[in-house]
């Protein structure tokens, strides 16, 4: 099974299944003498792991985690850094009901199609449980950012038909606070109780919705990003895409900016004085121009589709093509972005860690 790494310097490739013993990730690349904080990294887990409110799935895992190798005295070594994180709160029961039939949206039909055997239960390695491991990854990533002074902030800015105004504070401790606060993890007190009240009376009915994350990449340095095919929003688009059941990503202006003129488009340059640094009137270019950071704010938004699991029967088909009906059972969210604001920020922490090691060594290269 290939495509399971992601990253060129700062490298990750996560292992393990919704049911089995552990889920885990194998860091490579990860520079030396990076104090590790594990109270934070328990922190990031926390914030995606199951079970945290009434609007997320009830199963229960703590989502401790153990790190095997790559560190000494609590710093890394530069050697590869294992983590393992277990599985306790499996009930693989719940999807005996459709060992035989394909549940709809769901990636049962395309995993039997490739490779002749599935996992039925919880979706195996389909399961947004592998993100786990990606958050535990981003931890670090995050941790080797610091240095730089590089800060990622995301939040729920929508849920269904539910749109939340951008933040008026640029102050992210400020706006993490608030994000912490409510159970949907938005910026917007008042849209966050709407939220919440929505997503809730959704899981009552038995159904999911969909949602968007907004997020913010602040301080991080120009001239991140490799043309042609490794753009800085491309990668980021990659590792937003990778995240189970996401639908849609946008930088900058996104899909509005292809309403717009270039007269009103473009970002009018102003003088700073300091030839390594740039600022524009106005941000449509998302911090990324030509595929390269340009020391603005990096933006962009991911949309998340419905969860595929409802508690209704639905019509679908099973494995020898006949028609069929799924039951409507087990633990799911009605809604996965509360959850996802960690996922989405431990990617983001991954692309722009492993392309600051990358400009770090063409810098090393001209410097030779």
């Amino acid at each position: 099974m290939a495509g399971n790494s992601f990253g060129q310097l700062f490298r990750i490739t996560t292992f393990g299944e919704s049911h089995g013993a552990a889920i885990g990730v194998v860091i490579d690349g990860c520079p030396p003498n990076i104090e590790i904080d594990q109270d934070f990294i328990q922190g990031e887990l926390d914030k995606r792991k199951p079970g945290q409110s009434r609007i997320t799935t009830q199963r229960k895992e703590s989502d401790e985690f153990q790190i095997l190798s790559g560190i000494f005295e609590n710093k890394t070594t530069g050697t590869p850094l294992a983590i393992i994180i277990p599985n306790s709160d499996q009930r693989s029961k719940d999807y005996d009901h459709n060992k035989d039939i394909f549940r709809p949206s769901h990636a049962d039909f395309t995993y039997e199609a490739k490779y002749g055997i599935r996992d039925h239960r919880g979706g195996g390695r389909s399961s947004a449980r592998e993100t786990a491991a990606r958050v535990a990854a981003g931890a670090i990533a995050k941790l080797f950012l610091q240095k730089s002074g590089v800060e990622i902030f995301a939040h729920v800015s929508g849920v269904g038909i539910i749109e939340a105004p951008e933040p008026s504070s640029a102050d992210l401790k400020q706006l993490e606070t608030i994000r912490e606060s409510n159970l949907v993890r938005c910026a917007d007190e008042n849209k966050a109780a709407e939220m919440v009240e929505y997503i809730d009376g959704i899981r009552k009915a038995g159904d999911t919705v969909g949602g968007r994350i907004s997020c913010v990449i602040k301080n991080c340095p120009a001239g991140l990003g490799e043309p042609v095919f490794d753009k800085l929003h491309a990668e980021l688009g990659k590792a937003m895409l990778s995240i189970n059941a996401v639908h849609g990503f946008e930088y900058g202006s996104g899909f509005k900016g292809s309403e717009m003129r270039g007269s009103q488009h473009n970002d009018i340059p102003v003088a700073t004085n300091d030839p390594t640094k740039m600022e524009t009137v106005t941000n449509f270019s998302g911090g990324v121009q030509g595929g390269i950071s340009n020391g603005m704010d990096i933006t962009f938004k991911v949309a998340f589709k419905p969860v595929a699991t409802i508690m209704h029967n639905q019509p679908t088909i099973d494995k020898e093509g006949n028609s069929a009906e799924i039951k409507g059972k087990g633990r799911h969210d009605p809604c996965v972005v509360p959850r996802a604001v960690a996922i989405i920020e431990a990617m983001a922490a991954l692309v722009i860690a492993d392309h600051l090691l990358r400009n770090q060594s063409v810098k090393q290269n001209f410097s030779v």
